[in-house]
């Protein structure tokens, strides 16, 4: 039964057995059964040819003794005989669901009139199913045989003796695979034969009357003879036969056939066998009494070789798709409102008692295959990020999309789908298989991470895309909301995957780095050259060139977005003024005018860019702008008005930083000493200083020698 199926009531009309009780008849009267394949056990084959040979001598010979009017013990003599079963006037039978209630105490059989039937006879019976007749038949052989042997009459003749005793056994045995038939064509007949199962039920009431005594001692060759037949125990081993055998027919594709083999099957198990429940209840049951527990029965049988089944298909070697199949079929669907606790199959199936339907071992068992090939899977899915990243993005140059402001890169959201589902499918399992999932999924996550950065970091590094900056910025963003993440719906401890994405982030903003002092070097190289001074660059070359890197760290989620911005801006101004002091020919006065109002233009210009992608580091503008003035210059007073300036704004700077400066203006020694000790009296040394530092971080040139 699929989740959508109904179940659906088929009705079957059944009237109740009747037999009539008549002195003139001359056989008992039984229900008319229609006749059906008899069942294909091993034993209906041995009856068949015994039959034809050895039993054919018997029927001649009684035939004979019959017409020459020869008396025996339990001859019939052409009067009416019966079969006498335990009698109690009080046991009267009783109607249930349009059945007759057959007790454990029966009346007496119909009387049986006429001649006594042959071994042929009786088996003729059985084959075409009119198995009341035909056990009365045998029931009067048997009381025969055994009456001739307590009379001693087979003294001198014990393989006559055996060779009854075999006919009544053949002949039981046949009725015990008709029975077995009749079960099994129970549920492969279209409709049930309510009149046959009726009769069944009276006969096995018969058989448990006639043979009471289980505790009676055998007599040697003989051991079954007056013996109960225990039909109703094999009553229920046919329903067990049937039920298996009803299971193996399931349809079953090839694996090779259908990569969903497993669910199809599964599902047609649930339909077929939902159908065959549906049946039992509302047609089946009704033709046994209440104590036969007609449901019960049949649904501790399909249990059992479903279960059989399972554990069969749990020892294949299956994907992971399809022990999760296995399992979530056992866990949720096995006894659920899509099969067995369908509302239509209540109240008559029960399911509370019910045995696991796999063993602790198989389960367990099952569970780790699930863990062992969600490994590999999990693996697949983090190996098709990283790919789809690759070709699809990094490749095709497809630049990432801006959320709220942010750089937007699906990795975070596609890492936590992919340990979302798995958990939330192990859950529906088990809480310990959910467990289990999680852990290997924070296993390969941490596998995955070092090998994603290392194919972004060759990528980035073999050249030059205009998307490394945004993906960078992106990735960064990425990572934050996957610890985040991870923390807040997964309640994982993510300390150790910080670390890894801590060591990833560093090596990630190096490659931001070297990439911005490659762009960026050549522009600052070109300061105080005489192009730069004959103004043929822009003077906001250097800023735009810096700006293809900074302008996306307004992208990068703060903090680390405004930290590395931050870490841009000074090392702009540091490569500027490490340009700038580097010691160089003399300028004369006009080219030191002309390199003043450049240097304050171009620190304007580099200041804006910073301060409008978000910069908080306006304290780093002052610097190329009072090295600027100290250069335009040419009073001494306002020369030392501006060193002292510069001191002050920048306590770390040191004493040889403050005599390059002086020595770019012109001034020879003895005028830049003295300045330096008018202007700068207790200079700090470059490692002194406190909060932020901007010179302690440029090399400075030991000036030996005024310009």
């Amino acid at each position: 039964m699929n989740g959508n199926a109904e179940l659906v009531p088929k009705s079957v009309t059944s009237e109740p057995v009747s037999q009539t009780n008549s002195a003139s008849e001359a056989k008992m009267e039984v229900p008319s059964e229609p006749s059906s394949p008899p069942f294909h056990g091993r034993g209906i084959g041995l009856i068949e040819r015994g039959f034809k040979t050895m039993l054919s001598i018997r029927k001649s010979k009684r035939s004979l003794n019959k017409e020459e009017g020869k008396e025996d013990t339990g001859a019939w003599k052409g009067k009416r005989l019966s079969l006498r079963f335990a009698k109690n006037s009080e046991n009267k039978p009783t109607i249930c669901n349009g059945v007759e209630e057959v007790g454990e105490k029966i009346e007496a059989a119909e009387p049986i009139l006429g001649k006594p039937l042959s071994v042929m006879e009786i088996n003729e019976l059985i084959q075409k199913k009119q198995l009341l007749e035909a056990f009365a038949s045998i029931k009067y052989l048997e009381d025969e045989t055994i009456a001739e042997r307590d009379a001693g009459k087979y003294v001198d003749n014990p393989q006559e003796f055996v060779r009854k005793s075999k006919d009544v056994d053949l002949l039981y045995n046949s009725i015990t695979n008709t029975i077995q038939s009749i079960v099994v064509e129970t549920l492969e007949q279209p409709t049930v034969e309510a009149t046959m199962l009726t009769s069944l039920v009276t006969l096995i009431a018969h058989e448990e009357a006639a043979h009471p005594n289980t505790a009676s001692a055998a007599a040697p060759g003989s051991d079954l003879l007056g013996k109960p037949r225990k039909w109703r125990e094999e009553w229920r081993k046919a329903i067990n036969e049937s039920a298996r055998k009803r299971v193996l027919r399931v349809p079953m594709a090839l694996k090779e056939e259908d990569s969903s083999w497993l669910d199809l099957h599964l599902g047609f198990l649930q339909k077929h066998l939902s159908e065959d429940l549906v049946k039992i209840k509302f047609s089946v049951k009704k033709c046994y009494p209440e104590e036969y527990q007609v449901c019960d029965t049949y649904v501790e049988a399909f249990h059992k070789a479903i279960a059989s089944h399972l554990q069969a298909l749990s020892h294949r070697l299956m994907e992971f798709n399809e022990l999760h199949t296995m399992l979530d079929w056992v866990a949720n669907t096995y006894l659920s409102e899509l099969f067995l606790g369908h509302p239509d199959l209540k109240p008559e199936v029960k399911t509370e008692n019910l045995s696991l339907l796999l063993t602790p071992t198989d389960w367990d068992k099952l569970k780790n295959s699930y863990i062992v090939s969600a490994k590999g899977t999990i693996r697949s899915y983090f190996e098709n990020i990283l790919r789809m990243e690759s070709t699809e993005k990094w490749e095709k140059e497809d630049h990432p999309e801006v959320k709220e402001n942010l750089y937007y890169s699906s990795l975070s959201f596609d890492i936590q789908a992919i340990i979302g589902e798995h958990m939330k499918m192990s859950r529906a399992i088990s809480r310990s298989l959910e467990i289990k999932m999680l852990e290997l999924c924070l296993a390969e996550l941490h596998e995955f991470i070092p090998r994603f950065g290392k194919k972004f970091s060759a990528w980035s590094t073999a050249q030059d895309s205009p998307i490394f900056a945004p993906y960078f910025a992106a990735y960064i963003n990425s990572f934050h909301d996957l610890v985040s993440g991870l923390k807040t719906v997964f309640k994982v401890n993510t300390g150790e995957l910080e670390k890894t994405l801590a060591g990833l982030t560093r090596n990630f903003t190096d490659i931001f780095l070297d990439k911005l002092r490659t762009k960026s070097q050549p522009l600052f190289k070109k300061i105080l050259t005489k192009d730069w001074i004959l103004a043929t660059e822009r003077p906001d070359s250097l800023a735009s060139a810096v700006s293809q890197f900074s302008k996306h760290l307004q992208h990068m989620r703060q903090p680390k977005g405004q930290e590395l911005l931050h870490d841009i801006h000074k090392y702009v101004v540091r490569e500027y003024i490490a340009q700038v002091i580097r010691p160089r020919r003399k300028i004369n006065r006009e080219t030191r005018q002309i390199v003043s109002n450049k240097m304050s233009q171009e620190a304007r210009i580099l200041n804006d860019m910073f301060i409008d992608q978000g910069s908080d580091s306006g304290w780093l503008l002052p610097a190329i702008h009072h090295i600027a003035n100290i250069l335009g210059e040419d009073r001494r007073d306002k020369i030392e008005e501006h060193v002292k300036e510069l001191c002050e704004d920048y306590p770390d700077i040191s004493k040889n930083h403050i005599l390059a400066v002086l020595a770019l203006r012109g001034l020879g020694h003895t005028r830049r000493m003295a300045i330096f000790r008018q202007s700068c009296h207790t200079p700090k040394s470059p490692d002194a200083g406190e909060g932020s530092t901007l010179f302690a971080e440029i090399d400075a040139p030991v000036v030996i020698s005024c310009f």
